[in-house]
């Protein structure tokens, strides 16, 4: 959904990803992959000229990233702690045997919804929501999910089902 200005509308966008979430689904498993992969770019590039992610922080709001070791040692480092202290106070094992946030919101997502280690924040996080990269095609289910909790997501599936 979009407002007259051409950018997301941040309290419908959930709701109508959900309503095409099956034309997405469908998209994703049909997609010319060499094609679809060079709209990637560009798509990404449009959705965050219009998104300011700073508006809505659903990703650092309800997900965690995977957090590798190089990220917990380049975190406890930037806070002044020991990476076991880092582990203790921050992280916990998810099912995968990745380390995850203990809880939600992010604990270094702030008030304003900024990063308080966003220049060190952890590989997963650079890379959120994937929008500019193959794990769009490769990683269906994720897409679904993300595509409900980032309007940019949300954007680039919307353009993809256009441009069919």
């Amino acid at each position: 959904m979009k407002n007259d200005r051409g950018t997301i509308n941040l309290d419908q966008y959930s709701k109508t990803a959900r309503e095409h979430a099956k034309a997405y689904k469908d998209f994703l498993k049909r997609a010319p992959r060499t094609g679809t992969l060079a709209q990637l770019p560009a798509l990404h590039e449009e959705a965050f000229s219009r998104i300011d992610c700073l508006s809505c922080a659903n990703c650092c709001r309800n997900y965690s990233p995977r957090f590798k070791m190089p990220d917990i040692k380049r975190i406890a480092k930037r806070l002044r702690m020991k990476e076991s202290a880092f582990i203790a106070a921050y992280l916990r094992m998810d099912e995968d045997g990745d380390y995850v946030v203990t809880s939600a919101p992010c604990p270094f997502l702030g008030a304003d919804n900024y990063c308080s280690i966003y220049e060190d924040r952890p590989r997963d996080c650079v890379r959120y929501p994937y929008t500019d990269e193959d794990v769009l095609l490769r990683q269906p289910n994720l897409t679904l999910k993300n595509a409900e909790s980032c309007p940019a997501v949300f954007h680039v599936m919307e353009r993809l089902l256009q441009s069919k």
